[in-house]
């Protein structure tokens, strides 16, 4: 007996799922490219002769050191900018929890499950990486456990055409739940000191920001002083500053209220997202990104246990970690893949999530300090482009398949009504995948 199509992974996603997903591959896309100019940007200039003004303007300090906001330029790009970030991360969240695919546990276990293996494998490859040769750390065993949103979804937006839908919502909610999970790690893992006085006020700020959202009181006069000083007081707090984007972006409502089109955080997240993927991520890429790299650095990075377990963690955890994690859920719950689709897609998505480029880079910055962040910075690099080409290979080999199906889809309604009478169906019933090419139709009816 045939299963229900309800019960397998990866099957239709519901319009407001769709709906979500093209916005989000528009941006992203864009801002992807962005963000690698950003990155070559600081590569180019960091290697050149001018890389001095860079290393000058990237240390240069300002701010109030009464609020503990004299920061330098990167540190306001890591700090700042990146809250920016992680405010449209909490808004996705939001919408994925309350009306997204995490609403429900049928398909929320899936990609939940995924996220978990997907961090739990790179995490213990770095360990072990570290753990088996002399001068190694776990310090930074959640480097490798981060997947970079934009650039993932970037590369899947330009090599898969074709693929299903329902494989790119799924490493889009994989990489939110990633998100959600390098989040509560920042927090609990590079929190040393906590002030509670500037977390309670941080905190009352967040929840003001929320009443006046419920409350559909959004002067921008209004909310934007308010989240930027929930924004100073975590960072005064000594919890990591994004952590107060994600908080204001999670008390945002996202089921639109009567007489409204859409809810607040699909709105917000419309205005927002085109700012943090053009400007805030691209600019903290700038900053971050601008290592020099010689014979001598890579030769470094290359022997470096850290750098090592960093590149392993992130090209073979994650694909590793995410294909058996979804494999265990689909034995369990006894689902098998969609029609048509192939566990070579899962490892190609797989791979993708090996991009950790953003999150990675700061998680690097906030483990380690001094000459060992540039060697993690290296490999967080070479472990991103390595990821990216091979996962792009294997999803431009299965997009061409899935282009040739929609190809065959496309034929006369006389060989479709052939096929459906092989198969004792209704022509439109039968699934792209049980439709053979025309010229095998054609050699049946001359035999």
């Amino acid at each position: 007996m045939a299963k229900d199509p309800a019960a397998r992974l990866f099957s239709r996603l519901t319009p407001s799922t769709e709906r979500n997903l093209a916005d989000i591959l528009r941006t992203e896309r864009a801002g992807g490219l962005l963000l690698l100019i950003g990155t070559v940007v600081a590569l180019v200039w960091a290697n050149s002769g001018w890389s001095g003004a860079y290393e000058t303007l990237r240390d240069f300090e300002f701010g109030p050191e009464s609020l503990h906001l004299h920061l330098s330029v990167g540190d306001w790009a890591k700090d700042g900018l990146l809250a920016i970030f992680f405010f449209v991360v909490g808004l996705e969240l939001k919408r994925e929890i309350v009306a997204g695919e995490l609403r429900r546990p049928a398909t929320a276990i899936v990609p939940i499950v995924a996220a978990v293996g997907g961090m739990a494998v790179p995490a213990g490859l770095y360990v072990l990486t570290n753990v088996i040769q002399d001068g190694g750390s776990s310090a930074g065993w959640a480097v490798p456990t981060a997947t970079d949103i934009a650039f993932a979804i970037a590369v899947l937006a330009v090599v898969g055409k074709w693929l299903p839908n329902a494989l790119r919502a799924f490493l889009l909610t994989l990489a939110v739940v990633d998100d959600l999970l390098a989040i509560i790690i920042i927090a609990v893992f590079f929190t040393e000191e906590v002030h509670f006085q500037w977390l309670l006020a941080s905190a009352l700020c967040i929840a003001v920001f929320g009443f006046l959202a419920r409350k559909r009181i959004t002067h921008w006069w209004l909310l934007i002083p308010l989240g930027v000083a929930a924004w100073a007081f975590m960072h005064a707090s000594g919890v990591h500053a994004t952590i107060a984007g994600v908080a204001l972006g999670m008390v945002v409502p996202a089921l639109a209220a009567k007489g409204e089109k859409h809810s607040l955080a699909e709105h917000w997240e419309h205005l927002w997202r085109p700012i943090s993927a053009s400007i805030a991520v691209p600019i903290f890429a700038l900053f971050a990104a601008g290592i020099t790299i010689s014979a001598e650095s890579l030769a470094t990075a290359a022997g470096d246990p850290v750098a090592q377990g960093v590149f392993v963690g992130l090209v073979l955890g994650k694909p590793l970690g995410i294909v058996i994690a979804t494999f265990i859920v689909a034995s369990i719950s006894k689902s098998g893949l969609d029609r048509g689709l192939s566990w070579w897609d899962v490892i190609g998505v797989g791979f993708l999530a090996g991009i950790g480029f953003t999150v990675s880079l700061l998680i690097g910055e906030l483990s380690f300090s001094g000459e060992r962040v540039e060697e993690v910075k290296m490999a967080v690099l070479l472990a991103s482009i390595t990821a990216a080409i091979v996962g792009t290979l294997l999803l431009q080999w299965r997009d061409r398949h899935y282009a040739r199906i929609y190809e065959q889809r496309s034929t006369s309604t006389e060989i479709n009504r052939e096929v459906a009478k092989a198969h004792g169906a209704r022509a439109e019933h039968v699934h792209p995948d049980e439709l053979p090419h025309p010229s095998e139709i054609e050699g049946d009816a001359k035999d």
